[in-house]
């Protein structure tokens, strides 16, 4: 009886304490979002959205940041959305266990937690100087698709794992091929998974500054690009010129929160298409 009343009184000391940690996080979030809320919602007009910057960027709008900014984050995942999915496919369904493999696993690990920068260092190197594709769209996108390509192979792998193995023997005693079970069984069931993390790979190829600032990010232009390797303005890059290279910096404060405001809007709406995306995967599967 006793031990009983320990057991309820630990778990419910644990579930307080996940409750509080929700609470907590909730709330700073609430109070960030707030904040650049509160300071960037007065920089929000048709102007600031459609037109490019004007007068040392201290008026004048976004447009090209945002154009830039869709352009990178979906060259990013046109590039690391196959790669990652064909990697995680041969991980989980092909490839032996075994040394080789763990260690690979170990090294798509370790480059998920690799800072922003080194990819950035990397795409300078490999993509504008050594391949001469100069600072561009094409270079930025194989940069970003380079960094995100460790989450989405990871999600992708644990999506695939995730499906029974009987679907699989299933398929194989009907008659099917081992790529046709992949392709037609275990791939539909782990889309939802594998969109989970295409989905976080689209919001940190939208908001990181670093990489892009080597290999694509132009400091101030007003032409759209008309091809891959033409430079282009970025959102996150836009804000970090705003508060710290500009020269009229405490000018252009509510700017700096309006470009942030609409970076959230940005990344949150891509995020939407996709949970959508998801959500109608999920319902066919169930009917």
């Amino acid at each position: 009886m006793e031990s009983r009343k320990k057991r309820k009184l630990i778990e419910g000391m644990a579930f307080g304490v996940i409750r509080l940690s929700t609470v907590i996080i909730c709330l700073a979030l609430a109070i960030m979002l707030g904040f650049i809320l509160v300071n960037g919602y007065k920089a929000i007009n048709w102007t600031f959205l459609t037109e490019p910057p004007m007068d040392a960027m201290t008026k004048g709008g976004i447009f090209p940041a945002i154009v830039g900014t869709f352009y990178l984050t979906l060259g990013a995942i046109t590039i690391a959305f196959p790669l990652g999915v064909a990697s995680a496919i041969y991980l989980s369904e092909y490839a032996r266990e075994g040394k080789m493999v763990r260690l690979i696993r170990i090294g798509i690990n370790n480059l998920a937690g690799v800072p922003s920068v080194v990819f950035g260092l990397f795409g300078l190197g490999l993509f504008v100087v050594f391949l001469g594709f100069g600072s561009s769209i094409l270079s930025g996108s194989l940069t970003l698709g380079f960094l995100i390509l460790p989450v989405i192979i990871g999600a992708s792998e644990e999506a695939l794992k995730a499906v029974p193995q009987t679907y699989r023997e299933a398929s194989l005693a009907l008659g099917g091929t081992r790529w046709q079970t992949i392709y037609r069984v275990v791939l539909p069931a782990a889309l939802p998974g594998i969109l989970t993390g295409s989905i976080l790979g689209i919001g940190r190829a939208a908001g990181e500054t670093a990489p892009i600032m080597f290999t694509a990010a132009a400091f101030y232009t007003t032409k759209l690009p008309s091809s891959v390797f033409d430079e282009v303005m970025a959102l996150p890059y836009h804000i970090y010129v705003l508060a710290t290279a500009g020269t009229h910096i405490d000018e252009t404060r509510h700017l700096q929160y309006g470009t942030a405001l609409v970076l959230i809007a940005f990344v949150l709406g891509i995020n939407l298409v996709a949970i959508i995306i998801r959500t109608r995967i999920r319902r066919k599967q169930t009917y």
